[in-house]
């Protein structure tokens, strides 16, 4: 439960564990666990009956929606949104009658990635800054920067802008985003935003 010394705020009913860090304006709603060992940054919203669990690492200003398990071995940087019921793993191979702590994978959420709602991520692959995974996708592979990915198995089926718009590129490989008026450049695969002079 909050103090009035905390730079955070807990709802009564959220488990905040000695030993986790929690930056200044977040939020944690009710019946959120956070576990000891774990990292939240400033301004971030952690919503309802959500687990973030030892050695994650969630950046400033994360949204993490209701009912969302993030397992250790995530990281979650800066702007990143994690949708309603979406699930990481740690295990590759789990199995009850084994224990495979310590044999926990590493999964790298970039800055500005949205995952949908009822998304699940398995463990071991990274999601690109500002790369975009619709809802109910299972991702089973590394996604680039700006990519949108759907599906079980998630595919990509285009690339999204940092404001989450679809982009659209011409000829030149050119896609401008609608909202911000922002240019983004299409080589090889591989999406980067034109620096504006």
């Amino acid at each position: 439960m909050a103090m009035e010394s905390n730079p955070y705020f807990a709802h009564p009913t959220a488990v905040i564990d000695a030993g986790c860090e929690i930056g200044n304006g977040t939020k944690i709603w009710h019946f959120s666990h956070i576990m000891s060992g774990s990292k939240i940054g400033e301004n971030c919203n952690v919503g309802q009956n959500v687990v973030v669990s030892d050695g994650v690492i969630l950046g400033d200003n994360v949204k993490v929606q209701n009912n969302v398990s993030i397992y250790t071995g995530v990281i979650c940087e800066d702007d990143v949104f994690l949708g309603p019921s979406c699930v990481f793993t740690n295990v590759t191979n789990p199995r009850s009658a084994v224990n495979r702590r310590g044999q926990y994978a590493k999964t790298v959420v970039k800055k500005g990635a949205s995952i949908g709602a009822n998304s699940t991520i398995v463990c071991g692959h990274d999601i690109g800054e500002y790369a975009f995974v619709g809802a109910g996708a299972v991702v089973t592979k590394n996604i680039p920067a700006y990519a949108l990915v759907v599906g079980n198995p998630s595919k990509q089926i285009g690339w999204m802008s940092e404001f989450g718009h679809r982009l659209h590129f011409d000829s030149s490989g050119i896609a401008i985003c609608p909202e911000s008026g922002e240019q983004y450049q299409l080589t090889e695969n591989t999406v980067v935003k034109i620096k504006q002079k």
